[in-house]
């Protein structure tokens, strides 16, 4: 471009102002280039404006020129940064802005890549920077079973194998894990992961490395072909269109309660009250013999959250005891695998049977559940070595309290496949209003980009044909996991039925609430010998550690040590301890008095008010007044004691 033929333009920016020259017949496209050569810029995050107020927006576009603006020579145009961003070296302390940064956000997807064999995962072929993938720490579970062989062995058929015992051949070799005929003849709808994982790794593909690969909704930031967006977009850029496919693997192939006490217990509130409930199911993960290189889950505790429920409806509330409950259950070596929720309606209460509303002509999981399974499996990533960013997917499970078809109360296990985990991550998927079977997939807005979701059907001919996903039916995102309670029951907790247990947290239900009286009228059920079989409950264990009074958290390591090895003898050492007695003095102290004649049971007082006389009793702790109806101390929330 000759001088002669080019305007100059004057930039005016919040770092100071410059001068470009631009021929008339330049796109605005090059415009913004030549700006951003010129402040030596290190994003497009930034606009170009006709006037000071930023009014009269110049747009980036290959197709409309400097001329088209109406600009004239010496004309300034004002830079402004767009949503804050920091587009000057010089003040940048750390990372550029708009260049990729690496998150810490676990992955959600799938996606699987694979590469030469002159690579391996965790190295030369991962993000710069990325270190956590050497150094992840994978599942218990998933390192027993990666040094299993996991072939599935046979034995000689007698009619067809015409070879001797030491021998092998066609019918009697041992097959692969993921052989589709076994998998067939035993009913098992999906791989296990490390079936999957065996599977990618073998055969045509041996020798090369496996590489998953999470799958993104969102635009990758830092493009410096063209301004941020709503203003502009490239294939760069762009997240990819997605098609929805039934995922044929799944993290989880059991879900198993250690005994039916469990949700027995869980089900009380909703006998109690019709309303519904969810819980956090604590256990751990083993292996799953019934499926090749199978993981199961073995739930032994349900922990009840803060939450607010109705006939037909419920609503976590902030709740400041869950930490301490995914301490406690780590201390005791239980991770949190899952949640349980109830959807029951009450058909005969004489029968006690329930409704059967959950079917094929209705539907098996709602949008908004699968989206909350999501939110709860993005929450909890699972470990994986072959994950370019050390996690991929996730093990923990949904499972549904319902009725089934002979009205019985029954449940349902299910995960979301790692695509609903994407759509969710990334807030491109909603519930509908009336269909719960019918999940809605964003559309773009100047907020945020969403690439297009498609799923695949027959159609009336039998022709198979791509749908766009809204509406989106959810069977598409769902994996059944098998949920049941084993036919010999094991118990990690107390198990004595004779006693009545002690109540469980966030009930607000009269007979069902925790307080100090609750907890003395529990361990006066036990004689001194039964400690062990008194303190091994995990709701009570968890009341002890939050108490208002006397928080116990800080000193019960010894004792959960103890119960998390069955170590009877060391745990009736700790009830020896300095702290553990002054709980026991508290709940003696807090035990009614005998009556006395010419005074008031419990240390209360006569007050007189003119024509008119209230029992009161003063806290021997803080000297407050309370009203005679009260057990415990308004104030300080202390026992109740006798005045001599």
């Amino acid at each position: 471009m000759s001088k002669g033929k080019g305007i100059l333009l004057r930039i005016q920016s919040p770092e100071g102002t410059k001068r470009i020259e631009i021929s008339a017949s330049s796109s605005t496209c090059q415009l913004f280039e030549q700006v951003y050569s010129a402040f030596e810029l290190n994003s497009y995050d930034f606009a170009l404006f006709r006037e000071r107020n930023h009014k009269n927006e110049i747009a980036s576009s290959n197709s409309k020129t400097v001329r088209g603006l109406g600009v004239k020579h010496g004309d300034m145009l004002y830079l402004q940064p767009v949503n804050g961003a920091n587009l000057f070296p010089e003040k940048c302390s750390a990372t550029p802005s708009g260049e990729p940064i690496l998150s810490d956000r676990a992955p959600s997807t799938s996606g699987v890549n694979t590469g030469n064999a002159g690579s391996r995962p965790g190295s030369a072929n991962l993000p710069a920077g990325n270190k956590s993938v050497t150094n992840i720490q994978e599942d218990e579970v998933d390192q027993q079973l990666a040094k299993l062989d996991g072939k599935i062995e046979r034995q000689r058929d007698l009619k067809l194998c015409q070879h001797n015992n030491n021998s092998r051949c066609f019918h009697c070799s041992a097959l692969e894990p993921y052989d589709e005929a076994y998998l067939r003849e035993h009913n098992i709808k999906h791989l296990s992961f490390h079936s999957f994982l065996r599977k990618m790794t073998s055969g045509v593909d041996r020798g090369k490395f496996l590489a998953l690969e999470d799958i993104s909704c969102r635009i990758k930031n830092g493009c410096k072909d063209h301004p941020p967006w709503p203003k502009g977009i490239c294939s760069k850029c762009q997240p990819n269109a997605i098609t929805l496919n039934r995922q044929v693997y799944r993290h989880i192939d059991n879900v198993t309660f250690e005994n039916t006490n469990l949700v027995e217990n869980f089900l009380n509130y909703w006998r109690v009250t019709g309303h519904q409930r969810i819980g956090f199911l604590y256990g751990t993960y083993e292996i799953y013999s019934d499926v090749p290189l199978g993981i199961r889950a073995k739930v032994v505790a349900i922990y009840e959250p803060n939450q607010e429920s109705s006939k037909d409806s419920v609503r976590l509330l902030p709740d400041n005891h869950e930490e301490v409950a995914n301490q406690l259950a780590s201390s005791l070596g239980l991770t949190k695998v899952g949640w349980i929720f109830t959807d029951l309606l009450p058909e005969d209460v004489k029968k006690g049977t329930v409704k059967h509303t959950r079917n094929v002509s209705t539907h098996f999981i709602s949008a908004q559940e699968c989206i909350m399974a999501g939110y709860f499996q993005n929450l909890h990533p699972n470990p994986c070595k072959y994950a370019s960013t050390g996690y991929f997917g996730s093990k923990f499970v949904t499972v549904c309290v319902t009725g089934d078809k002979t009205s019985q109360v029954h449940m349902e296990g299910y995960q979301v496949s790692n695509q609903c985990m994407a759509l969710v991550r990334d807030n491109c998927l909603v519930p509908t209003k009336d269909a719960p079977e019918l999940g809605y997939v964003r559309e773009s807005s100047d907020k945020q980009y969403v690439p297009d979701v498609y799923y695949k059907e027959k159609d009336s001919y039998g022709n198979e044909v791509s749908r766009l996903a809204r509406p989106l039916p959810v069977e598409y995102l769902l994996l059944d996991v098998p949920a049941s309670t084993p036919l010999t029951p094991t118990y990690t907790f107390n198990n004595d039925t004779t006693k009545q247990p002690f109540p469980i947290e966030n009930r607000l239900v009269d007979g069902h609430i925790q307080d100090f009286n609750a907890l003395s009228t529990y361990l006066a059920q036990f004689s001194p010998n039964e400690f062990f079989t008194a303190i091994s409950d995990f709701h009570l264990l968890l009341y002890i550690a939050t108490m208002d009074m006397l928080p116990m958290r800080e000193y019960m390591g010894p004792l959960l040590e103890a119960i998390r090895y069955k170590n009877a003898e060391a745990a009736q050492e700790w009830s020896r301890s300095e702290h553990w007695a002054t709980v026991e003095q508290l709940i003696a102290a807090s035990s009614p008095p005998p009556s006395r004649p010419g005074s008031v049971a419990g240390g209360s007082i006569s007050v007189g008010t003119g024509s008119q006389n209230e029992a009161q009793w003063t806290c021997p702790y803080c000297t407050y007044l309370n009203p005679a109806d009260v057990q415990s101390c308004e104030i300080c929330n202390l026992p109740r004691t006798v005045q001599h």
